[in-house]
């Protein structure tokens, strides 16, 4: 591929490419595999005449395509750059998730915002999709599951379902967008009315895999002889006797990280973080390795988890427990008195975790300085009350650093065994979770500037700072709410804004609304550099369980302490960010369905009450007919119209951005109201509201 990109850059067909290239024999027939991978990754495009070039030549982009319920859709570009906006009518027959070629409309660039024109799908994100069985009474219909898909699909045979069913229909080729895409019925899910279904609905519509095949199960299973083998000891630190402690939720799925911290001859601090050694048992080529290639991440849903890699590993000999000896890749990392990092060490090692932590016992020691809980050992708590001391200085040397403080409560959604939401647990981003971020955060940037300096590519997490067009909505929206954010496109600006807000009874609302107008962060082997956290280097290291980024850089750290060749080339490097990113991108989605399922399951139980409850919310945006508001606690928007407002008439101020009820009754952007939801379309995923009262 290093030759390909070498060709004359000008657009060639597959013919005129291997004369130029000088390629023989099976070189020639691989070729035409390498295009449509290259084009798939944005790196070729395909022109008129079946002739291939490079995007730029012709304002061409390829990406994947989003597309919110309004119907405007977003390409994000396979390279990662800012995001192209595609009007509903510029986007021929392409679904949500599709790869598509997309022509960029310089005639509509506007304040940085990037518009184009879809002119081709590459490839379907996916054929199967689920959906519920509907009739008219003269024909049948799927809605689909995802609500970004526009259009019904017709299907001429129920199949053995009925109408109300979850179903899986395959779409047939679908040509003129004017007409609705057909299908037929291959699967029956489930009656649609059942909440124990929609986790399993949400994992065929992704087509997600739920089982391990027979040979990778059967690798698995002997995984456990490697743990005691000679291999396993050679060449590995034994740190057994170091102080070495995991720090969990108290419901985690696994416990691939674990702490320590010791002071040098010098009086500096040394912290270790020590991450399970996934890359010893799971080998390039084996069909382990096939498998978490493939997935790219485990999927956590509220009622279960797919994991990346078999439980023998995630749950077994790459769980660091306590009292259990484990084979670990260990960073140690000597910060100064004032927080600075003066050096860094990398090793191979044996630990024996002296103790697992829950959040909730961490934070309780730091709460009582030092005082322990009931069956704590009091060395332990000491180490956990030295580990916060160093997490909140690095904390505040990074804020320091222009990073910026987006943190937002976490909300867990509850479930029964039948899949009923049966309520939200907060999870607050207290010290407790800081120390231990602070500590990966700090051991992802060692391993990635390490791995830069020996001039080696690697997969690297890549934040690129958001669009003008986003700042600048940003601007307008917290004008409007009083606000005075002043230049939001120089991030020492926004991050000095986002300290201003920290104690505001807005600040949580803010810091959303900062968050939504972030550009999404990707894996690149082509680009470095997160605008987020004011990094220069930045890399996944820490939970290769879970993703397969944090591998590749396991094995390509462990060929540096072995004196050896980089495993990977750039191009295969490049080729994996990409399959990386899809698979995050599929697995947040696919969290994100499940949780809004059973967000709006929830509310629909409410409105079907005598007595609804009332919920606290936060006018996001004010418009000509009405106010969309965020439920606070559930984090799910609603719309409140314009004719439950007044019985007589309501005043837009497009300039102020408010809505004029009457007396006293002024509505603007981030005021806070409590609403009671009257009406659920459960399909589209809308909720209209009524202020409470």
């Amino acid at each position: 591929m290093q030759r390909l990109e070498a060709a004359p850059d000008q657009p060639m067909n597959s013919t005129q490419l291997a004369d130029v290239l000088d390629l023989r024999g099976n070189e020639r027939k691989r070729l035409q595999k390498v295009l449509t991978e290259l084009q798939r990754e944005g790196r070729l495009v395909q022109m008129r005449g079946q002739s291939y070039g490079l995007g730029d030549m012709a304002d061409l982009v390829t990406g994947t395509l989003g597309i919110a319920r309004s119907g405007k859709g977003f390409v994000s570009p396979r390279d990662g750059g800012p995001d192209v906006m595609v009007f509903s009518e510029n986007q021929l027959t392409a679904l949500p998730g599709d790869i598509v070629l997309v022509r960029l409309d310089h005639e509509q660039v506007d304040g940085g915002k990037r518009r184009g024109k879809i002119i081709r799908v590459v490839e379907r994100g996916r054929v199967d999709i689920v959906g519920t069985l509907r009739s008219t009474g003269r024909f049948l219909y799927v809605v689909p599951i995802d609500p970004g898909y526009q259009k019904d699909v017709y299907v001429s045979d129920a199949a053995g379902a009925k109408v109300g069913d979850r179903v899986v229909v395959r779409l047939q080729e679908w040509v003129h967008k004017h007409v609705n895409p057909e299908g037929d019925i291959v699967d029956v899910i489930g009656p649609a009315m059942s909440p124990d279904m929609d986790t399993a609905s949400v994992i065929r519509h992704f087509g997600f895999d739920e089982e391990f095949t027979e040979q990778v199960r059967s690798e698995a299973g002997h995984v456990s002889s490697l743990l005691e083998s000679a291999e396993a000891q050679a060449g590995r630190e034994d740190l057994r006797k170091l102080r070495v402690v995991t720090i969990d939720p108290e419901r985690a799925r696994d416990f691939d990280d674990a702490l320590s911290l010791e002071q040098d001859q010098d009086g500096n601090r040394v912290l270790g973080v020590h991450i399970a050694d996934v890359s010893f048992f799971v080998r390039p080529g084996s069909a382990l390795d096939d498998e978490a290639r493939k997935r790219g991440t485990s999927v956590y849903f509220p009622d279960r988890v797919l994991p990346m890699l078999p439980e023998q590993l995630s749950n077994g000999v790459c769980s660091l427990r306590p009292e259990q000896d484990r084979l670990a890749f260990s960073v140690f990392m000597t910060f100064d008195k004032n927080g600075n990092c003066v050096g860094s060490k990398f090793c191979r090692s044996i630990i024996n975790s002296s103790a697992r932590l829950i959040y909730q016992q961490a934070m309780q020691m730091i709460a009582s300085n030092g005082k322990k809980p009931a069956g704590i050992d009091s060395n332990i708590s000491a180490l956990v009350i030295e580990l916060n001391k160093l997490a909140q200085q690095l904390r505040k040397r990074r804020f320091r650093q222009t990073a910026l403080d987006m943190d937002i409560p976490e909300c867990e959604v509850v479930v029964d065994d039948e899949g009923h939401m049966t309520g939200l647990r907060r999870v607050e981003n207290d010290e407790s979770h800081q120390l231990v971020e602070e500590c990966m955060v700090a051991a992802n940037e060692a391993v990635a500037r390490h791995i830069a300096e020996q001039q080696w590519p690697a997969v690297v997490r890549l934040h690129e700072p958001p669009s003008p067009e986003k700042i600048e909505d940003l601007t307008v929206n917290l004008l409007s709410m009083g606000f005075t954010p002043g230049d939001l496109s120089k991030r020492r600006n926004l991050a000095d804004f986002l300290k201003k807000i920290v104690n505001h009874p807005l600040a949580d609302t803010v810091r959303l609304m900062v968050l939504r107008s972030m550009s999404r962060a990707v894996y690149s082997a082509q680009k470095t550099g997160h605008y987020g956290l004011a990094k220069k280097y930045y890399a996944h290291f820490t939970s290769p369980i879970r993703r397969y980024p944090d591998l590749i850089v396991h094995r390509e750290l462990a060929a540096l302490l072995l004196g050896e060749g980089c495993p990977y080339d750039k191009d295969d490097l490049i080729a994996m960010a990409v399959a990386c990113t899809d698979c995050e991108w599929q697995a947040d989605d696919a969290e994100r369905m499940v949780l809004e399922i059973k967000k709006y399951r929830y509310l629909q139980a409410e409105v079907e009450k005598s007595s609804p409850q009332e919920f606290n919310a936060v006018i996001a945006k004010v418009t000509n007919f009405g106010l969309f508001v965020d439920l606070v606690d559930l984090q799910v928007q609603a719309l409140v119209h314009i004719s439950s407002l007044s019985d007589s008439f309501v005043r837009y101020n497009r300039n102020k951005g408010t809505l004029n009820a009457g007396k006293n009754k002024v509505y603007s952007v981030g005021q806070r109201i409590k609403v009671r939801p009257v009406e659920v379309d459960f399909d589209a995923r809308k909720v209209a509201a009524v202020i409470a009262g």
